[in-house]
């Protein structure tokens, strides 16, 4: 039991060594981990401290490599901005040297081509003037001439009636004078004659022209297209007329006369019809002469079947005065064709003078094309400039944020 009590005792003791010990540790491990919060507390401010000025000196150090940095580029943009600017103005420079030598140039070439047509012009315009006024003054003088010959003849053909007029009390009668058919033929071809000379240019008629069927007519007119080469006869039969006429004869004498006149009239116009009227070589129309006004006032009055006859035979009667009408109208139609021909010679020379100006407003084109173009090169290449200007400007006036300056700091290398 003693031995049981002693064990109980020691480990009762034991007990509350153990529980002293116990208390003593716990008392010694909380003071030591006090001690160790205090002493990690303390590191721990002064590892902050430590990483908020290691902070503050990188963000420093970030600050100074990020000027740097923008110095460099700032340098370095300058620098290219210089060079860029340089280099756009020389090119400028020679571009617009360039341009102003070609627009000299141009210009110096239009000059010439100007100069050049413009004396090519004004030779044209002399020699077609020089021409035209030579024409004209031929055709004047002609046509005055022809008027002189003309009022010349009509004086003369005064002169001629008045004598006629006064020597007609001494003439007994046309058959007196006219005795045979050779007469009465040459007084016709005679009066004919007359009239055609002094109305007709000497190039536009003959007389006793021989066709080429072997007949011989007593005047052949030369008239312009389409009117061509007209027949004229002056042989007339009068013989029936005279007869017709005779107031002595009894009337039945008259009667048979005025038959066989309509029978002569129209056996005439037959022959003239046939004989004339040459297709190819004359014109479609003949003429025939009656040298009497009487005669032609008769058949027009009392034989308008002979008239309508020799409408359809396409023979047109004529008498003196009516002849002298045909040819002033023939010569109107010669002055119009020689007018024509001239008016031809001017039309060709204004139709190569405006070839000439058609071939000069194309040169004169092409070169307003090639000057515009040159112009529109110029603007585009001065609007890039402003538009390169413009952007340089900008890139100058850019601010970045300071994250982003630090950002492009860390990227940029340093120098």
């Amino acid at each position: 039991m003693r031995l049981q009590d002693l064990i109980d005792q020691r480990l009762g003791g034991l007990q509350r060594q153990l529980l002293q010990d116990s208390a003593g540790l716990k008392t010694d491990l909380i003071e030591r981990f006090e001690a160790q919060r205090q002493a990690t507390g303390e590191s721990l401010a002064g590892a902050r401290l430590a990483q908020q000025r290691e902070a503050a000196d990188l963000r420093e150090a970030l600050e100074a490599a990020l000027n740097r940095h923008r110095e460099v580029a700032e340098r370095h943009q300058r620098e290219a901005l210089a060079g860029q600017q340089e280099a756009l103005t020389g090119g400028m420079a020679a571009m617009a040297s360039q341009v102003s030598e070609a627009f000299r140039t141009a210009s110096d070439e239009l000059g010439k081509r100007v100069e050049g047509l413009t004396r090519t012009t004004d030779t044209r315009l002399q020699e077609i003037s020089g021409q035209v006024e030579r024409r004209l003054a031929e055709g004047f003088e002609k046509t005055t001439e022809t008027f002189a010959r003309v009022l010349e003849h009509l004086s003369r053909i005064d002169e001629a009636q008045k004598r006629i007029t006064e020597l007609s009390s001494n003439v007994v009668s046309l058959q007196e004078v006219l005795t045979d058919k050779r007469s009465r033929g040459a007084f016709g071809e005679v009066q004919l004659a007359g009239l055609v000379r002094n109305l007709l240019p000497e190039d536009s008629y003959a007389f006793q022209h021989t066709l080429s069927n072997g007949t011989r007519v007593d005047c052949l007119l030369s008239l312009p297209e389409p009117t061509g080469r007209v027949p004229i006869d002056a042989k007339f039969p009068l013989e029936r007329f005279q007869a017709m006429m005779d107031v002595d004869l009894p009337e039945t004498e008259r009667a048979r006369a005025a038959r066989q006149f309509r029978q002569d009239i129209r056996r005439h116009i037959r022959d003239i019809a046939d004989k004339y009227l040459v297709p190819g070589e004359t014109a479609d129309g003949a003429v025939m002469f009656l040298p009497a006004e009487a005669v032609f006032a008769e058949i027009h009055a009392h034989f308008p079947d002979l008239v309508e006859e020799a409408q359809r035979a396409r023979v047109w009667l004529v008498s003196p005065t009516t002849l002298m009408a045909v040819l002033t109208t023939a010569r109107a139609v010669l002055k119009d064709e020689a007018t024509r021909r001239q008016v031809h010679i001017i039309q060709d020379h204004l139709r190569k003078l405006a070839d000439d100006f058609g071939r000069f407003r194309q040169r004169m084109d092409r070169l307003a094309v090639h000057i515009r173009q040159a112009h529109d090169d110029v603007e585009q290449v001065n609007t890039s400039a402003q538009k390169i200007s413009a952007r340089f400007v900008d890139i100058d006036l850019v601010e970045l944020p300071p994250e982003e300056e630090a950002e492009a700091a860390v990227a940029m290398p340093r120098d």
